[in-house]
């Protein structure tokens, strides 16, 4: 699967990632075609382009954009963007423009590929992880905040020409993308990350702030933690990436190599204009639910079908939730989490 510049690739999705990864594309020479539900955001494209902002890149974009009941054609490779709650709908959607040999890959939070595959098979679905910074600021514009690691490879672990194929399109993004043959070990990596920007999110403090906030350190790593023994019940071999060290968080690990960890994160993070969580945004700009029960709440079905007990996933899902509903953010929120520390940790 060479994918030659003049090969259309369609990306559904124009929000943050979506937008940030098509813009790199367009500058590579690729031919792109966006496909988004906001019909705000799609006439804001089709009005005065592509807007990317932020300290990596400023610069507009031409860009073809549609609605989904606009496209038409047929792809051989669709980069799926959307929040993870619209997985499903978006594959049905996908499934009548995807070529017979096509491939759907996932740039988005979560276990994804486990629904693109129930959807459309296996074959057609392709194992993806990024981690950089970006937001939607307004319709039409995307800030582009901080790199961040970005993986592919195929599900079933193995490095075909595909998948090689998808990484030399990617490196075009990012020069430092990786080719794995351990996909799951970063998006489950992600996971345990994830918990924490969840957990940053329930408050107004931002992601490093957080992290270096001496009060909730230990709630983080034993959250951490607990992430860490239900990948391990399923069988997951845990990858690393900006800051996140899996091994710092393994049942052996000593306190004080999870704080070390949190610390790498925390400058990690530093690094990136973006301080806040795309949940907190999700929260307090866009008005909208998050996606923790796509995101979080499974860490905590998997933990008890393996018998891990998940008590810190399970207040952060109500916490959040709670969050939803109308109660405000901040440190209080927070502590329904911390409530939830095991008998001899404390937040």
């Amino acid at each position: 699967m060479a994918m030659k510049q003049d090969t259309p690739i369609l990306i559904w999705g124009a929000g943050a990632m979506g937008a940030t990864l098509g813009a790199y594309l367009l500058h590579a020479g690729h031919a792109v075609r966006f496909v988004d539900a906001n019909p705000t955001h799609v006439a804001a494209l089709r009005d005065a382009g592509l807007h990317i902002s932020g300290p990596i890149l400023q610069q507009r974009f031409d860009v073809d954009v549609c609605l989904p009941g606009e496209v038409s054609g047929r792809y051989p490779l669709v980069l799926l963007a959307t929040k993870a709650v619209h997985t499903r709908a978006a594959c049905r959607q996908i499934q009548p423009h995807l070529a017979e040999d096509g491939v759907v890959v996932s740039v988005q939070n979560g276990l994804n590929e486990r629904v693109i595959a129930e959807v459309l098979g296996d074959e057609r679905t392709f194992g993806c992880f990024v981690n950089f910074g970006a937001d939607l600021m307004v319709p039409g514009e995307v800030m582009f905040g901080g790199w961040g690691a970005t993986v592919v490879g195929e599900i079933d672990g193995h490095l075909t020409a595909r998948a090689r194929a998808i990484h030399a399109l990617f490196s075009q993004f990012n020069p430092a993308a990786v080719l794995t043959g351990n996909i799951h070990g970063y998006l489950w990596g992600k996971l345990v990350y994830g918990a924490i920007l969840f957990a940053s999110a329930t408050t107004n403090e931002g992601i490093y702030p957080l992290l270096e906030n001496p009060r909730y350190r230990p709630l983080l790593v034993e959250l951490a933690r607990e992430v860490c023994r239900v990948a391990r019940a399923h069988g997951v071999r845990l990858e690393g990436f900006d800051g996140f060290d899996p091994a710092a968080f393994a049942p052996e690990a000593t306190q004080a190599e999870g704080l070390a960890s949190l610390d790498a994160q925390a400058a990690h993070n530093r690094k990136s204009v973006k301080l806040h969580a795309g949940i907190w945004r999700d929260l307090t700009v866009h008005k909208r639910k998050t996606e923790v029960d796509e995101i979080i709440a499974p860490i905590a079905t998997i933990g008890a079908r393996h018998g891990v007990p998940t008590p810190l996933t399970l207040a952060l899902v109500d916490a959040i939730h709670a969050a939803e509903n109308g109660t405000p953010l901040g440190l209080a929120l927070l502590e329904r989490v911390a409530a939830a520390l095991p008998q001899g940790e404390s937040a």
